[in-house]
């Protein structure tokens, strides 16, 4: 029997509401319930985080759901009524054993935790060659220590212990080291990982000429300090020249001879054959006249600086980054440090005006008659190399200035060594960027090859730059001086801890430096400059980034500055 839409209306509900009618048997004095039995476990209300329960998170919303891993959200005890429950049996079980068996533990073995020399097999997940490095900077026993993942080929290596959790540290946004202007011309970007895979054989290059003379070095340095009688490090003003290239008079005269294509010094090429390794920013100004190439630095440029601890995995921070103490600055270091080269070089020589090796030439930067402070021993060798490839129609020849420090007789042929001495300086080794060094003082006779080994980690740009220079100038023997503050709060006094002597090209093997990679890395810079136009063009790391960026600069940048700083020296030597 059809129903009228009359039937319909009248069997609406006569109140205002609307919907299906109001019942009293789900009702308990007027609030609503669902039934529910007495074994069930009263939860949260929606949990928006069951994705992130099972997976094994390191923070954040693993810590938040730890406290709730064994409750039910509402609504799921109706399946689960009759489950077993084994949260009890969960909770007590671990992947670890962290029982102590025995108070005497080392701390060694496969599976450990803690590792005190960090040359160990690694846990059991991890196999191969020198897999962790330990942070010994951490007090002992420590489980949770920092370990630097060196590539065994099994597990995730140290990091499965645990860890200072940096992975989601913020990056550091530092500064560039020139000024990019809105009218320079960005041409190219390369990054490093296309520079790692250059290669480019090449000779060890022939002498040209040398300048200068060179003082022969105090073997008493050799010899490890007395206990309570360290040597200090004295100042000692002499006079030293860093002219960049194209303000070099025997480079004029050899471009203008046609020897080479391409010019340079070994400050600014080492950087350039190491560029894969630098973190800090760093500028090379590049000129372009005719068929000739001069590779040069700005007044004032990082690249007479020496870093400290560049490499380090918590390198030195800024006072922007936190850092409160002023003298482990980055710039305050690299300042330091700087000075402190200097010095230990004038200092480790013996100075004899009758014992000394003279180089053919004199001095090309010093005027005697201008001069009133005494050369440091110092000599000038320009080297060239043929980086010439089979395709080339015409020879392609590098000529580089290259430096040495000193000289030594060798103990079995009697022969004239030539050296590069070099310090390295230790700021407080249990400060913030200081890269979990070893404590010089007690370590340096002891575990000479570990603090060597730190110090290859943390300061890997610097010494591979150092071991370029060596090798360029083909010196014998590289002395690494290592330098400590007399007191770790003070800047201003050092003493010498000790003296090491190394091979250059052996010291590179043991730095897995390539040479043949670093000139590869030159030709293809030479070759981008070869294929523009002439003018001037600055090559700058990105402060930030692994990449560098060539620009193409208005022919008159930085002339500008260097006249200012010029004038602003004549006014001081005026007032005085």
């Amino acid at each position: 029997m059809p129903v009228s839409l009359a039937d319909i209306v009248t069997t609406l509900p006569s109140d205002e509401s609307w919907g299906p009618p109001t019942t009293t048997d789900a009702l308990v004095e007027g609030v609503p319930y669902a039934p529910y039995s007495k074994g069930d476990k009263l939860g949260r209300m929606a949990d928006w985080t069951t994705e992130g329960k099972d997976r094994e998170g390191r923070g954040g919303r693993q810590q938040y759901n730890r406290n709730y891993k064994d409750q039910q959200v509402y609504g799921a005890g109706t399946s689960s009524l009759f489950a077993v429950q084994v949260a009890e049996d969960e909770s007590s079980f671990s992947v670890v054993d962290n029982t102590r068996t025995s108070t005497k533990s080392r701390g060694f073995g496969r599976g450990g935790a803690t590792f005190i020399r960090g040359r160990g097999r690694g846990g059991r997940d991890q196999r191969g060659g020198r897999g962790t490095f330990q942070r010994v900077g951490q007090r002992g026993g420590q489980q949770n220590a920092y370990y630097d993942n060196r590539g065994g080929r099994g597990g995730r290596g140290g990091r499965r212990f645990g860890g200072w959790k940096d992975y989601d540290k913020p990056q550091r946004n530092r500064d560039s080291s020139v000024n990019i202007k809105p009218d320079w011309q960005m041409l190219e970007e390369i990054d490093f990982n296309r520079l790692a895979k250059l290669n480019l054989e090449t000779s060890t290059g022939e002498d040209i000429d040398s300048y200068g003379f060179l003082y022969y070095y105090d073997r008493a340095f050799d010899r490890p300090p007395v206990k309570n009688n360290e040597r200090k490090l004295n100042v000692v003003d002499r006079v030293a020249y860093n002219v960049t290239t194209s303000q070099d008079p025997i480079i004029h005269e050899l471009a203008e001879k046609d020897e080479a294509t391409i010019f340079a010094t070994d400050n600014i090429l080492s950087m350039l054959m190491c560029a894969p390794r630098s973190v800090y920013s760093w500028d090379i100004v590049i000129t372009r006249t005719g068929n000739k190439i001069f590779l040069d630095k700005r007044d004032g440029s990082s690249l007479d600086m020496v870093s400290v601890n560049e490499n380090a995995a918590d390198a030195p921070l800024e006072a922007s980054e936190g850092n409160k103490d002023s003298i482990n600055f980055p710039g305050a270091l690299a300042l330091e440090a700087t000075f402190i080269n200097h010095n230990f070089v004038n200092q480790t020589v013996i100075e004899s005006d009758t014992s000394k090796h003279e180089m053919p030439h004199e001095n090309p930067f010093y005027n005697p008659s201008e001069e009133t402070e005494a050369l440091a021993s110092k000599a000038y060798k320009y080297r060239r190399f043929d980086l010439s490839l089979e395709k080339d129609e015409d020879p392609l020849h590098l000529i580089v200035r290259t430096e040495l420090d000193a000289v030594v007789k060798n103990n079995i042929s009697g022969e004239d060594q030539l050296l590069v001495i070099k310090a390295l300086n230790e700021f407080d080794h249990k400060a913030q960027g200081s890269g979990g060094a070893l404590d010089w003082r007690t370590k340096l006779t002891s575990q000479r090859g570990a603090v060597v080994a730190t110090e290859m980690k943390n300061n890997s740009c610097k010494l591979a730059r150092w071991t370029v220079q060596s090798i360029l100038a083909k010196a014998d023997v590289m002395k690494l001086g290592f330098v400590s503050r007399t007191t770790p709060k003070a800047a201003d006094r050092h003493v010498i801890l000790g003296v090491m002597g190394y091979d250059p090209r052996k010291f590179a093997e043991q730095m897995n430096l390539n040479l043949s990679n670093g000139w590869g890395i030159v030709r293809t810079i030479i070759d981008m400059v070869r294929g523009m136009k002439d003018g001037k063009y600055v090559l700058v790391k990105d402060p930030n980034k692994s990449l560098l960026r060539l620009y193409e600069v208005p022919a008159g940048t930085f002339e500008e500055e260097e006249d200012g700083a010029q004038e602003e020296i004549a006014e001081d030597g005026g007032e005085e």
